[in-house]
């Protein structure tokens, strides 16, 4: 079989999580339904500690991660912290299945509010119908406090299986819409320049996602496309028979673009795309302008989705801060934080700034965003403030909405 790059990235894919009490059937039933042993079975409590995550296609389904979480019901200190690593879990997933095994439900009941406020497809499922007495009582309890699909299952003898899936098919219209990193700033017959400095952030021998992500969605639309280096733009533009239609760019480099390009050209920036695709472009740049009201008193976060140690010159570590503290002042204080970490309490910040997330799925992004809105924070992005803090943010193009879906 030969090796692609077009392989679907995890943050593309659907996330089915897992949830229930410890030894409800959880990893047996993702063990079923994949087909393949994903997740340890065993009758001591607690055996799942960290998520589990298991990127694969199931026919009908298509590309997906199934997501294997502790129980919420685990005790003690560190079942709490198994507990938040599930809350987590809970905030990336498209589908969520939560299993029912007996009449004291109302941490599963509590689960399903939390996902039905989140406006997450939710499946009901009572678990190990085989050693269940009383399994057909327990599904009419469970329809009369939820309005969720119930469905029986016993992963140990593969009855309801089909069902499960059946059920996750027909939820995924709802949780998943096709959206565009580009879209309507291009289509068929465009040419596009892409300017991708290769510098030490860059892995050796490898583009970046975000990069690689919209290199295949310009060619799937049969878009011309250039990529060149910074320092090779001029070159590349005298190259092209006309302006391009489009220029992307690294945000780290998007004034020296700007004041380079044709005037006829639009630009705009891999992170720019990222907080339409990912997020919510209209508070992104709203929060920007949270900017004018910064002192030297404030406080900001910076939100990092990745998890690489940090690098020289490292754009949300060191490029970010120092362009903030230029504008505001060198007493501004900055938090950063990386991976998962994110605050649930933000109002110690006066403005947050998510990078552009090509590591999560949009659910989790929009949970974060979510979050500050309902905590009146403002919030941005990478790309947007770096426009901003650059004086182009009103120059650069960014696609609508209704054209991303």
């Amino acid at each position: 079989m030969q090796a692609t790059l077009n392989q679907t990235p995890r943050a593309n894919r659907t996330h089915i999580g897992f949830f229930g009490k410890m030894n409800s059937g959880k990893s047996s039933l993702i063990n079923a339904l994949a087909n393949q042993e994903i997740s340890i079975v065993s009758d001591v409590s607690g055996t799942t500690t960290d998520p589990v995550k298991k990127s694969m296609e199931i026919h009908g389904i298509g590309p997906c991660v199934l997501v294997d979480t502790a129980g919420f019901d685990d005790i003690g200190s560190l079942g709490e912290k198994r507990i938040a690593l599930t809350e987590k879990a809970a905030k990336e997933t498209d589908i969520a299945v939560i299993l029912f095994q007996d009449y004291d439900m109302e941490k599963e009941l509590s689960w399903y509010r939390f996902f039905k406020e989140a406006d997450t497809p939710v499946l009901a499922v009572i678990s190990k119908i085989d050693v269940l007495e009383d399994a057909d009582a327990l599904e009419q309890s469970v329809k009369e406090k939820t309005d969720a699909k119930v469905l029986k299952v016993s992963a140990l003898k593969r009855e309801g299986i089909e069902e499960l899936k059946n059920a996750l098919i027909e939820a995924l219209p709802k949780s998943k819409e096709k959206r565009f990193i580009t879209g309507n700033l291009v289509s068929e017959g465009d040419t596009v320049l892409l300017i991708m400095p290769q510098d030490i952030q860059a892995p050796e021998g490898r583009l970046i996602l975000p990069q690689v992500q919209t290199i295949r969605e310009l060619l799937d639309k049969k878009c011309l496309v250039m990529s060149a280096t910074t320092d090779k733009l001029e070159q590349a533009l005298a190259a092209m028979a006309e302006p391009p239609k489009l220029i992307i760019t690294d945000s780290q480099v998007y004034k020296t673009v700007y004041e380079k390009k044709p005037k006829e050209s639009k630009l705009t920036s891999f992170s720019t795309l990222f907080a339409a695709y990912k997020g919510d472009i209209s508070y992104y740049i709203e929060g920007a302008k949270a900017i004018e009201t910064l002192t030297e008193n404030s406080k900001v976060l910076i939100a990092e989705c990745c998890t690489h140690a940090p690098l020289k010159e490292d754009i949300g570590r060191e490029k970010l801060p120092r362009l903030l503290r230029k504008k505001v002042g060198e007493n501004l204080t900055i938090d950063i934080v990386g991976g998962a970490d994110f605050p649930a309490d933000l109002s110690g910040y006066d403005l947050v700034i998510q990078c552009g997330a090509c590591m999560f799925n949009r659910k989790y992004v929009m949970s974060r965003i979510n979050e500050a809105k309902k905590q009146e924070i403002p919030m941005s992005n990478y790309g947007i403030v770096i426009a901003y803090l650059n004086g182009i943010l009103d120059k650069i193009t960014v696609p609508k909405e209704e054209s991303l879906a």
